[in-house]
Protein backbone atom coordinates (compact mmCIF):
# COMPACT_ATOMS: atom_id res chain seq x y z
CA UNK A 1 0.00 0.00 0.00
CA UNK A 2 1.27 3.45 -0.86
CA UNK A 3 2.29 6.03 1.75
CA UNK A 4 1.23 9.53 1.72
CA UNK A 5 3.60 11.72 0.15
CA UNK A 6 4.40 15.49 -0.31
CA UNK A 7 5.65 16.55 -3.47
CA UNK A 8 7.14 19.52 -5.34
CA UNK A 9 7.30 20.06 -8.88
CA UNK A 10 8.51 23.43 -11.34
CA UNK A 11 6.83 23.66 -14.80
CA UNK A 12 8.35 26.99 -14.67
CA UNK A 13 11.21 29.21 -13.02
CA UNK A 14 13.46 26.96 -12.22
CA UNK A 15 16.95 27.26 -14.55
CA UNK A 16 15.16 30.55 -15.72
CA UNK A 17 14.46 34.08 -14.39
CA UNK A 18 10.59 34.26 -15.06
CA UNK A 19 7.69 32.21 -15.99
CA UNK A 20 7.48 30.99 -12.46
CA UNK A 21 4.61 27.80 -11.88
CA UNK A 22 4.81 25.78 -8.78
CA UNK A 23 2.99 22.89 -8.22
CA UNK A 24 2.64 20.79 -4.82
CA UNK A 25 0.44 17.78 -4.05
CA UNK A 26 -0.23 15.65 -1.20
CA UNK A 27 -1.53 12.43 -0.54
CA UNK A 28 -1.28 8.77 -1.70
CA UNK A 29 0.14 8.19 -5.35
CA UNK A 30 -3.55 7.48 -6.75
CA UNK A 31 -5.40 10.25 -4.31
CA UNK A 32 -3.07 13.43 -4.62
CA UNK A 33 -4.19 16.46 -4.31
CA UNK A 34 -2.44 19.81 -5.84
CA UNK A 35 -2.17 23.51 -5.42
CA UNK A 36 -0.39 25.55 -7.86
CA UNK A 37 2.07 28.32 -6.58
CA UNK A 38 2.33 31.71 -9.04
CA UNK A 39 1.15 31.56 -12.89
CA UNK A 40 3.52 33.71 -14.64
CA UNK A 41 4.82 35.03 -17.80
CA UNK A 42 8.31 36.02 -19.52
CA UNK A 43 8.69 38.38 -22.56
CA UNK A 44 9.75 36.57 -26.18
CA UNK A 45 12.46 38.59 -27.52
CA UNK A 46 13.06 38.54 -31.51
CA UNK A 47 13.46 35.67 -32.22
CA UNK A 48 9.75 34.58 -31.83
CA UNK A 49 8.13 37.37 -34.10
CA UNK A 50 4.32 38.21 -33.04
CA UNK A 51 4.83 36.80 -29.68
CA UNK A 52 5.03 38.90 -26.68
CA UNK A 53 3.92 36.78 -24.27
CA UNK A 54 5.50 33.14 -23.20
CA UNK A 55 3.64 30.77 -20.47
CA UNK A 56 4.64 27.20 -18.93
CA UNK A 57 3.12 24.61 -20.84
CA UNK A 58 -0.07 24.07 -17.75
CA UNK A 59 -1.15 20.45 -19.57
CA UNK A 60 0.36 18.50 -16.81
CA UNK A 61 -1.84 20.32 -14.00
CA UNK A 62 -4.96 20.51 -16.42
CA UNK A 63 -5.16 16.45 -16.61
CA UNK A 64 -5.66 16.69 -12.97
CA UNK A 65 -7.62 19.65 -12.48
CA UNK A 66 -10.46 18.11 -10.50
CA UNK A 67 -8.15 17.05 -8.12
CA UNK A 68 -6.59 20.97 -7.88
CA UNK A 69 -7.60 22.29 -4.63
CA UNK A 70 -6.71 26.32 -5.89
CA UNK A 71 -4.04 28.88 -7.05
CA UNK A 72 -1.94 30.78 -4.48
CA UNK A 73 0.02 33.97 -5.66
CA UNK A 74 2.43 35.22 -3.60
CA UNK A 75 3.12 38.66 -5.45
CA UNK A 76 2.01 40.98 -8.34
CA UNK A 77 4.55 40.90 -10.51
CA UNK A 78 3.78 39.78 -14.44
CA UNK A 79 6.42 36.58 -14.33
CA UNK A 80 4.34 35.58 -11.23
CA UNK A 81 0.85 36.22 -12.02
CA UNK A 82 1.19 37.35 -15.81
CA UNK A 83 -0.34 34.10 -16.81
CA UNK A 84 -3.51 33.58 -14.56
CA UNK A 85 -5.75 35.25 -16.97
CA UNK A 86 -4.94 33.05 -20.35
CA UNK A 87 -4.48 29.83 -18.17
CA UNK A 88 -7.52 29.94 -15.63
CA UNK A 89 -9.88 29.72 -18.11
CA UNK A 90 -9.07 26.09 -18.53
CA UNK A 91 -8.82 25.21 -14.69
CA UNK A 92 -11.75 27.43 -12.88
CA UNK A 93 -10.53 26.73 -9.46
CA UNK A 94 -9.95 28.96 -6.82
CA UNK A 95 -7.42 31.93 -6.60
CA UNK A 96 -6.32 33.18 -3.42
CA UNK A 97 -4.24 36.57 -3.24
CA UNK A 98 -3.68 39.58 -1.14
CA UNK A 99 -5.35 42.83 -1.58
CA UNK A 100 -3.29 44.32 -4.08
CA UNK A 101 -2.37 41.31 -6.10
CA UNK A 102 -6.07 40.32 -6.36
CA UNK A 103 -6.54 44.35 -7.41
CA UNK A 104 -4.19 43.74 -10.61
CA UNK A 105 -5.27 39.94 -11.09
CA UNK A 106 -9.00 41.57 -11.37
CA UNK A 107 -7.92 43.87 -13.49
CA UNK A 108 -6.66 41.44 -16.13
CA UNK A 109 -10.17 39.49 -15.73
CA UNK A 110 -11.88 42.25 -16.62
CA UNK A 111 -9.71 42.77 -20.15
CA UNK A 112 -10.93 39.24 -20.88
CA UNK A 113 -14.01 39.81 -20.58
CA UNK A 114 -14.26 37.09 -17.52
CA UNK A 115 -16.25 38.02 -13.98
CA UNK A 116 -13.58 35.99 -11.77
CA UNK A 117 -15.60 37.75 -8.46
CA UNK A 118 -16.71 34.05 -7.41
CA UNK A 119 -13.83 32.35 -7.47
CA UNK A 120 -11.29 35.23 -6.13
CA UNK A 121 -10.56 34.92 -2.51
CA UNK A 122 -8.97 38.00 -0.84
CA UNK A 123 -6.06 36.71 1.79
CA UNK A 124 -5.82 39.44 4.35
CA UNK A 125 -1.91 40.20 5.28
CA UNK A 126 -0.57 37.80 7.42
CA UNK A 127 -3.02 35.47 7.39
CA UNK A 128 -3.96 31.78 6.81
CA UNK A 129 -5.43 29.50 4.57
CA UNK A 130 -6.53 25.84 4.50
CA UNK A 131 -6.82 23.90 1.41
CA UNK A 132 -7.20 20.40 2.21
CA UNK A 133 -4.04 18.96 3.98
CA UNK A 134 -2.53 22.17 3.33
CA UNK A 135 -1.85 25.18 5.89
CA UNK A 136 -0.72 27.78 4.48
CA UNK A 137 0.55 31.01 6.35
CA UNK A 138 1.08 34.42 4.05
CA UNK A 139 4.21 35.84 5.75
CA UNK A 140 5.01 39.21 4.90
CA UNK A 141 8.25 40.13 3.04
CA UNK A 142 10.00 42.55 1.41
CA UNK A 143 10.30 42.88 -2.12
CA UNK A 144 9.97 45.74 -5.32
CA UNK A 145 6.49 45.02 -5.05
CA UNK A 146 3.41 45.80 -2.80
CA UNK A 147 2.66 42.79 -0.45
CA UNK A 148 4.99 40.24 -1.66
CA UNK A 149 4.31 36.98 0.62
CA UNK A 150 6.51 33.69 1.17
CA UNK A 151 4.78 30.98 2.21
CA UNK A 152 4.61 28.74 5.26
CA UNK A 153 3.19 25.23 3.35
CA UNK A 154 2.41 22.90 6.73
CA UNK A 155 1.22 19.38 5.80
CA UNK A 156 0.63 16.52 8.16
CA UNK A 157 4.59 15.53 7.07
CA UNK A 158 6.40 18.70 7.81
CA UNK A 159 6.16 22.46 7.17
CA UNK A 160 7.89 23.70 3.39
CA UNK A 161 8.70 27.66 3.08
CA UNK A 162 8.13 28.65 -0.45
CA UNK A 163 9.92 32.59 -0.44
CA UNK A 164 8.44 33.42 -3.50
CA UNK A 165 10.28 36.84 -4.28
CA UNK A 166 12.33 38.83 -1.05
CA UNK A 167 14.78 40.64 0.05
CA UNK A 168 15.63 42.37 3.15
CA UNK A 169 14.86 46.18 3.00
CA UNK A 170 15.15 48.07 6.56
CA UNK A 171 13.02 51.12 5.48
CA UNK A 172 10.52 49.39 2.55
CA UNK A 173 9.27 52.91 2.63
CA UNK A 174 5.93 51.60 1.98
CA UNK A 175 4.00 48.54 3.76
CA UNK A 176 5.55 46.00 6.01
CA UNK A 177 8.91 45.45 6.95
CA UNK A 178 9.72 41.55 6.47
CA UNK A 179 8.28 39.78 9.32
CA UNK A 180 11.56 37.88 10.93
CA UNK A 181 9.67 36.88 13.77
CA UNK A 182 7.27 34.98 12.31
CA UNK A 183 10.07 33.66 10.04
CA UNK A 184 11.97 32.77 13.23
CA UNK A 185 8.93 31.14 14.72
CA UNK A 186 8.39 28.85 11.45
CA UNK A 187 11.90 27.88 11.57
CA UNK A 188 11.84 27.17 15.17
CA UNK A 189 9.09 24.72 14.53
CA UNK A 190 11.12 23.00 11.89
CA UNK A 191 11.44 23.57 8.12
CA UNK A 192 11.73 20.62 6.37
CA UNK A 193 12.90 22.25 2.77
CA UNK A 194 13.12 25.68 1.89
CA UNK A 195 12.72 26.85 -1.97
CA UNK A 196 14.52 30.12 -2.06
CA UNK A 197 14.72 32.74 -4.52
CA UNK A 198 18.21 32.74 -6.27
CA UNK A 199 18.38 35.68 -8.64
CA UNK A 200 21.29 37.75 -6.61
CA UNK A 201 23.41 34.33 -5.46
CA UNK A 202 26.40 36.01 -6.79
CA UNK A 203 25.81 39.45 -5.64
CA UNK A 204 28.19 40.10 -2.34
CA UNK A 205 26.46 42.06 0.16
CA UNK A 206 23.26 43.59 0.97
CA UNK A 207 20.48 44.68 -2.26
CA UNK A 208 19.42 47.76 -0.52
CA UNK A 209 16.49 49.92 0.65
CA UNK A 210 14.32 52.02 -0.96
CA UNK A 211 14.58 54.89 1.35
CA UNK A 212 18.27 55.35 0.14
CA UNK A 213 17.22 55.12 -3.35
CA UNK A 214 14.79 57.91 -2.65
CA UNK A 215 17.77 59.94 -0.83
CA UNK A 216 19.78 59.73 -3.75
CA UNK A 217 17.04 61.10 -6.31
CA UNK A 218 15.81 64.02 -4.59
CA UNK A 219 19.94 64.90 -4.88
CA UNK A 220 20.00 64.40 -8.41
CA UNK A 221 16.89 66.46 -9.11
CA UNK A 222 17.44 69.54 -7.09
CA UNK A 223 20.67 70.03 -9.38
CA UNK A 224 18.23 70.26 -12.73
CA UNK A 225 16.88 72.75 -14.42
CA UNK A 226 14.86 71.15 -17.21
CA UNK A 227 12.61 68.82 -17.84
CA UNK A 228 13.22 65.54 -15.57
CA UNK A 229 11.81 62.09 -16.93
CA UNK A 230 12.22 59.32 -15.20
CA UNK A 231 11.58 55.45 -16.52
CA UNK A 232 10.75 52.72 -14.06
CA UNK A 233 9.48 49.47 -13.36
CA UNK A 234 5.52 50.93 -13.06
CA UNK A 235 5.04 47.61 -10.34
CA UNK A 236 7.59 49.14 -8.02
CA UNK A 237 4.94 51.52 -6.18
CA UNK A 238 7.45 52.67 -3.47
CA UNK A 239 9.82 53.64 -6.13
CA UNK A 240 6.69 55.60 -7.70
CA UNK A 241 5.76 56.77 -4.18
CA UNK A 242 9.68 58.44 -3.73
CA UNK A 243 9.36 60.24 -7.73
CA UNK A 244 6.02 61.63 -6.12
CA UNK A 245 8.37 63.03 -2.89
CA UNK A 246 11.17 64.23 -4.89
CA UNK A 247 8.78 66.02 -7.23
CA UNK A 248 6.97 67.94 -4.10
CA UNK A 249 10.35 68.92 -2.64
CA UNK A 250 12.17 70.24 -5.53
CA UNK A 251 8.86 72.19 -6.51
CA UNK A 252 7.71 70.53 -9.50
CA UNK A 253 4.34 68.69 -10.71
CA UNK A 254 4.16 65.68 -11.66
CA UNK A 255 2.54 63.39 -14.56
CA UNK A 256 2.22 59.45 -15.05
CA UNK A 257 2.93 58.53 -18.67
CA UNK A 258 1.68 54.88 -19.71
CA UNK A 259 -1.09 52.60 -19.10
CA UNK A 260 0.47 50.04 -16.85
CA UNK A 261 1.58 53.34 -14.41
CA UNK A 262 -1.75 54.54 -14.64
CA UNK A 263 -2.74 51.05 -13.88
CA UNK A 264 -0.67 50.59 -10.31
CA UNK A 265 -1.18 53.92 -9.21
CA UNK A 266 -5.03 53.40 -9.40
CA UNK A 267 -4.77 50.05 -7.74
CA UNK A 268 -2.24 51.37 -4.85
CA UNK A 269 -4.77 54.04 -4.30
CA UNK A 270 -7.70 51.97 -4.20
CA UNK A 271 -5.46 49.60 -1.75
CA UNK A 272 -4.93 52.48 0.81
CA UNK A 273 -1.33 53.09 -0.30
CA UNK A 274 -0.12 56.66 -1.63
CA UNK A 275 -2.20 58.51 0.77
CA UNK A 276 -1.43 62.15 0.45
CA UNK A 277 0.47 62.37 -2.95
CA UNK A 278 0.41 65.28 -4.83
CA UNK A 279 -2.36 64.54 -7.88
CA UNK A 280 -0.84 63.71 -10.82
CA UNK A 281 -1.44 65.86 -14.26
CA UNK A 282 -2.63 64.62 -17.44
CA UNK A 283 -0.62 64.70 -20.07
CA UNK A 284 -2.08 67.05 -22.15
CA UNK A 285 -2.10 69.91 -18.97
CA UNK A 286 1.49 68.68 -17.83
CA UNK A 287 3.04 70.54 -21.43
CA UNK A 288 1.76 73.18 -20.62
CA UNK A 289 3.80 73.64 -17.42
CA UNK A 290 7.26 75.53 -17.50
CA UNK A 291 10.16 73.04 -17.95
CA UNK A 292 11.72 73.44 -14.91
CA UNK A 293 8.70 72.85 -12.96
CA UNK A 294 7.67 69.31 -14.31
CA UNK A 295 8.60 65.97 -13.78
CA UNK A 296 7.53 62.86 -15.65
CA UNK A 297 7.65 59.63 -14.65
CA UNK A 298 6.75 56.89 -17.42
CA UNK A 299 6.49 53.31 -18.51
CA UNK A 300 9.39 51.57 -21.23
CA UNK A 301 12.48 51.06 -18.80
CA UNK A 302 13.50 47.78 -20.77
CA UNK A 303 13.23 49.75 -24.09
CA UNK A 304 9.82 48.11 -24.61
CA UNK A 305 8.59 48.84 -28.36
CA UNK A 306 5.15 50.02 -27.24
CA UNK A 307 6.63 51.65 -24.29
CA UNK A 308 5.78 55.19 -23.14
CA UNK A 309 9.43 55.84 -23.35
CA UNK A 310 10.34 54.66 -27.00
CA UNK A 311 7.44 56.53 -27.68
CA UNK A 312 8.29 60.10 -26.53
CA UNK A 313 11.69 59.55 -27.84
CA UNK A 314 10.69 58.46 -31.38
CA UNK A 315 8.31 61.76 -31.29
CA UNK A 316 5.00 59.45 -31.84
CA UNK A 317 3.55 60.31 -28.63
CA UNK A 318 1.11 62.75 -28.94
CA UNK A 319 2.05 64.64 -25.32
CA UNK A 320 4.83 64.50 -24.16
CA UNK A 321 8.39 65.49 -25.73
CA UNK A 322 12.09 66.04 -24.79
CA UNK A 323 14.30 68.84 -25.91
CA UNK A 324 17.95 69.54 -25.97
CA UNK A 325 19.06 69.37 -22.18
CA UNK A 326 16.34 67.42 -20.28
CA UNK A 327 17.14 65.20 -18.53
CA UNK A 328 15.73 61.23 -18.44
CA UNK A 329 16.62 59.14 -15.41
CA UNK A 330 16.51 55.59 -15.67
CA UNK A 331 15.83 54.14 -12.31
CA UNK A 332 15.89 50.59 -12.85
CA UNK A 333 17.93 47.64 -13.80
CA UNK A 334 18.74 46.47 -17.18
CA UNK A 335 16.68 42.58 -17.52
CA UNK A 336 19.18 39.92 -19.28
CA UNK A 337 17.84 39.96 -22.95
CA UNK A 338 16.44 43.57 -23.19
CA UNK A 339 20.49 44.58 -23.42
CA UNK A 340 20.31 45.88 -27.20
CA UNK A 341 17.10 47.79 -27.31
CA UNK A 342 17.12 50.06 -24.24
CA UNK A 343 20.52 50.38 -25.65
CA UNK A 344 18.99 52.02 -29.03
CA UNK A 345 16.84 53.88 -27.32
CA UNK A 346 19.32 55.61 -25.27
CA UNK A 347 21.38 56.11 -27.57
CA UNK A 348 18.80 57.96 -29.43
CA UNK A 349 18.35 59.96 -26.46
CA UNK A 350 21.95 61.03 -26.41
CA UNK A 351 21.95 62.25 -29.90
CA UNK A 352 19.42 64.76 -29.24
CA UNK A 353 21.25 66.11 -26.16
CA UNK A 354 19.21 64.78 -23.67
CA UNK A 355 21.04 63.95 -20.29
CA UNK A 356 21.31 59.94 -19.11
CA UNK A 357 21.25 58.81 -15.58
CA UNK A 358 21.28 55.41 -15.10
CA UNK A 359 22.39 52.79 -12.83
CA UNK A 360 25.86 53.31 -15.07
CA UNK A 361 26.84 56.17 -13.69
CA UNK A 362 25.08 56.87 -10.58
CA UNK A 363 22.67 55.49 -7.35
CA UNK A 364 19.46 55.29 -8.18
CA UNK A 365 17.88 51.67 -8.18
CA UNK A 366 18.03 48.69 -5.96
CA UNK A 367 16.75 45.18 -6.55
CA UNK A 368 14.03 43.52 -5.08
CA UNK A 369 15.89 40.12 -4.69
CA UNK A 370 18.41 38.98 -1.67
CA UNK A 371 22.35 39.31 -1.83
CA UNK A 372 24.28 36.93 -0.44
CA UNK A 373 23.91 39.09 3.00
CA UNK A 374 20.01 38.76 3.11
CA UNK A 375 20.42 34.97 2.21
CA UNK A 376 22.98 34.51 5.16
CA UNK A 377 20.00 35.87 7.15
CA UNK A 378 16.90 34.30 5.79
CA UNK A 379 19.12 30.68 6.37
CA UNK A 380 19.77 31.90 10.18
CA UNK A 381 16.08 32.67 10.98
CA UNK A 382 14.52 29.68 9.23
CA UNK A 383 17.05 26.79 9.46
CA UNK A 384 16.00 24.67 6.64
CA UNK A 385 16.73 20.83 6.90
CA UNK A 386 17.19 21.12 2.89
CA UNK A 387 17.15 23.75 0.12
CA UNK A 388 15.72 23.77 -3.46
CA UNK A 389 16.57 26.97 -5.35
CA UNK A 390 14.47 28.33 -7.68
CA UNK A 391 13.65 31.45 -9.65
CA UNK A 392 17.10 31.36 -11.41
CA UNK A 393 19.54 30.35 -14.22
CA UNK A 394 21.05 27.08 -14.39
CA UNK A 395 24.04 28.87 -13.21
CA UNK A 396 22.11 30.88 -10.09
CA UNK A 397 21.07 27.76 -8.84
CA UNK A 398 24.15 25.95 -9.24
CA UNK A 399 26.05 28.80 -7.02
CA UNK A 400 22.79 28.69 -4.77
CA UNK A 401 23.30 25.16 -4.06
CA UNK A 402 27.20 26.14 -2.98
CA UNK A 403 25.60 28.81 -1.13
CA UNK A 404 23.91 26.78 0.88
CA UNK A 405 26.52 24.20 1.82
CA UNK A 406 28.12 26.36 3.43
CA UNK A 407 25.59 27.70 5.29
CA UNK A 408 25.50 23.77 6.45
CA UNK A 409 22.31 23.11 5.34
CA UNK A 410 22.29 19.25 5.49
CA UNK A 411 20.34 18.78 2.19
CA UNK A 412 20.80 20.47 -0.87
CA UNK A 413 18.73 19.76 -4.54
CA UNK A 414 19.76 20.57 -8.06
CA UNK A 415 16.72 20.84 -10.02
CA UNK A 416 14.87 21.94 -13.45
CA UNK A 417 11.33 22.55 -14.80
CA UNK A 418 9.80 19.02 -14.64
CA UNK A 419 10.90 17.61 -12.08
CA UNK A 420 9.15 15.69 -9.93
CA UNK A 421 10.33 16.03 -6.32
CA UNK A 422 9.46 13.70 -3.15
CA UNK A 423 10.12 16.17 -0.45
CA UNK A 424 8.74 13.97 2.31
CA UNK A 425 8.95 11.71 3.74
CA UNK A 426 12.28 11.06 3.85
CA UNK A 427 15.94 12.23 4.64
CA UNK A 428 16.14 14.31 1.88
CA UNK A 429 14.14 15.81 -1.03
CA UNK A 430 14.75 13.92 -4.50
CA UNK A 431 13.68 13.26 -8.14
CA UNK A 432 11.15 10.55 -8.89
CA UNK A 433 9.93 11.50 -11.83
CA UNK A 434 9.22 13.96 -14.69
CA UNK A 435 6.44 16.06 -15.80
CA UNK A 436 5.89 17.31 -19.18
CA UNK A 437 6.76 20.93 -19.56
CA UNK A 438 7.79 23.40 -22.05
CA UNK A 439 6.51 26.69 -23.20
CA UNK A 440 3.19 28.04 -24.36
CA UNK A 441 2.88 31.35 -26.77
CA UNK A 442 0.61 33.62 -26.52
CA UNK A 443 -0.42 34.18 -30.23
CA UNK A 444 -2.56 37.74 -30.17
CA UNK A 445 -5.18 36.16 -28.12
CA UNK A 446 -4.71 32.71 -28.80
CA UNK A 447 -2.09 30.19 -26.94
CA UNK A 448 -0.48 28.40 -29.52
CA UNK A 449 2.15 25.26 -29.00
CA UNK A 450 5.97 25.92 -29.68
CA UNK A 451 5.90 24.02 -32.71
CA UNK A 452 2.52 25.37 -34.38
CA UNK A 453 2.05 25.76 -37.94
CA UNK A 454 1.63 29.33 -37.30
CA UNK A 455 4.71 30.22 -35.59
CA UNK A 456 6.86 27.88 -38.16
CA UNK A 457 4.89 29.91 -40.77
CA UNK A 458 5.95 33.12 -39.48
CA UNK A 459 9.57 32.60 -38.89
CA UNK A 460 9.91 31.53 -42.16
CA UNK A 461 8.55 34.42 -43.90
CA UNK A 462 10.63 36.59 -41.08
CA UNK A 463 13.24 34.90 -42.57
CA UNK A 464 13.16 33.98 -46.42
CA UNK A 465 9.73 36.61 -47.09
CA UNK A 466 6.73 35.90 -49.29
CA UNK A 467 6.13 34.52 -52.50
CA UNK A 468 2.33 34.58 -54.48
CA UNK A 469 2.11 33.92 -57.63
CA UNK A 470 -1.61 33.67 -59.60
CA UNK A 471 -2.58 32.27 -62.64
CA UNK A 472 -5.47 33.70 -64.16
CA UNK A 473 -6.97 30.81 -66.76
CA UNK A 474 -9.70 31.70 -69.11
CA UNK A 475 -12.87 29.55 -70.00
CA UNK A 476 -10.96 27.66 -72.85
CA UNK A 477 -8.14 26.60 -70.79
CA UNK A 478 -5.39 28.92 -71.44
CA UNK A 479 -3.56 30.49 -69.19
CA UNK A 480 -2.64 34.61 -69.29
CA UNK A 481 0.38 36.34 -68.02
CA UNK A 482 0.70 35.46 -64.50
CA UNK A 483 0.35 37.81 -61.53
CA UNK A 484 3.61 37.70 -59.41
CA UNK A 485 3.95 39.32 -55.94
CA UNK A 486 6.53 39.04 -53.30
CA UNK A 487 7.50 41.19 -50.04
CA UNK A 488 10.64 40.67 -47.98
CA UNK A 489 12.38 39.93 -50.61
CA UNK A 490 15.34 41.72 -51.77
CA UNK A 491 15.03 43.35 -55.22
CA UNK A 492 18.06 42.93 -57.55
CA UNK A 493 18.97 45.93 -59.28
CA UNK A 494 18.55 44.38 -62.50
CA UNK A 495 15.08 44.77 -63.05
CA UNK A 496 14.09 41.80 -60.75
CA UNK A 497 15.36 39.17 -63.75
CA UNK A 498 14.45 35.77 -61.61
CA UNK A 499 10.28 37.28 -62.20
CA UNK A 500 11.36 36.73 -65.60
CA UNK A 501 12.77 33.49 -65.14
CA UNK A 502 9.22 32.22 -62.99
CA UNK A 503 7.24 33.58 -65.63
CA UNK A 504 9.10 31.36 -68.34
CA UNK A 505 8.73 28.54 -65.95
CA UNK A 506 5.68 28.81 -65.44
CA UNK A 507 4.75 28.76 -68.82
CA UNK A 508 6.69 25.71 -69.28
CA UNK A 509 5.13 24.07 -66.33
CA UNK A 510 1.39 24.46 -67.80
CA UNK A 511 2.43 23.16 -70.93
CA UNK A 512 1.99 20.30 -69.36
CA UNK A 513 -0.51 19.57 -67.50
CA UNK A 514 -4.24 19.85 -67.47
CA UNK A 515 -6.11 22.46 -65.54
CA UNK A 516 -9.35 20.31 -66.13
CA UNK A 517 -8.11 17.00 -63.82
CA UNK A 518 -8.02 17.76 -59.94
CA UNK A 519 -4.88 15.92 -59.61
CA UNK A 520 -3.31 17.61 -62.43
CA UNK A 521 -4.21 20.64 -60.75
CA UNK A 522 -2.65 19.78 -57.57
CA UNK A 523 0.75 18.20 -59.48
CA UNK A 524 0.52 21.76 -61.69
CA UNK A 525 0.67 23.72 -58.08
CA UNK A 526 3.53 22.17 -56.59
CA UNK A 527 5.54 21.61 -59.24
CA UNK A 528 5.53 25.69 -59.66
CA UNK A 529 5.33 26.16 -56.34
CA UNK A 530 8.74 24.08 -56.34
CA UNK A 531 10.49 24.71 -59.04
CA UNK A 532 9.66 28.95 -58.40
CA UNK A 533 11.33 28.85 -54.78
CA UNK A 534 14.34 27.09 -56.94
CA UNK A 535 14.61 29.66 -59.10
CA UNK A 536 14.43 32.43 -56.14
CA UNK A 537 16.72 30.98 -54.04
CA UNK A 538 19.10 30.58 -56.79
CA UNK A 539 18.94 34.13 -57.27
CA UNK A 540 18.64 35.60 -53.73
CA UNK A 541 19.77 32.99 -51.37
CA UNK A 542 16.27 33.31 -50.05
CA UNK A 543 13.24 30.44 -49.63
CA UNK A 544 10.17 32.51 -49.44
CA UNK A 545 6.75 31.43 -48.08
CA UNK A 546 5.29 30.46 -51.69
CA UNK A 547 1.36 30.50 -52.47
CA UNK A 548 0.16 29.50 -55.88
CA UNK A 549 -3.59 30.94 -56.67
CA UNK A 550 -6.04 29.83 -60.12
CA UNK A 551 -8.18 32.32 -60.64
CA UNK A 552 -10.93 31.04 -63.29
CA UNK A 553 -11.90 33.99 -65.58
Amino acid sequence: MSKEELLFCPLGGSGEIGMNMNLYAYGKENNRKWIIVDMGVTFADDSIPGIDLIMPDPGFIIDKKDDLLGIVLTHAHEDHIGAVAHIWPELKCKLFATPFTAALITEKFKEKKIDISSFLKIVPLNSKIKLGEFDIDFVTLTHSILEPNGLSIKTPLGTILHTGDWKIDPNPLIGNKIDQEKLEKIGDAGVSAMICDSTNIFSPGRAGSESDVRDSLLRIMELKTKRILVTSFASNVARMESIFYCAKKTGRSICLVGRSMHRIFKAAKKCGYLKGLIEPLEPRDAKKIAKNKILYLATGSQGEPMGAMNRIVNGSHPEVFLEDGDCVIFSSKIIPGNEKKLYNLQNQIVKNNIEIISEENAFVHVSGHPNRDDLKDMYKWVKPKSIIPVHGEHRHMQEHVKFAKEMQVPKTLLIENGDIIKLLPGEAPKVVDKAPSGRVYLDGSVNVETDSQSIKDRKNLSVNGYLEITLLVSNNGKIKKPIISFRGIAENQNNDPFVFDMEDEIFNICRTFSLDNKNQQRNLIETIKSNCRRIVREKTGKRPFTNINIVRI
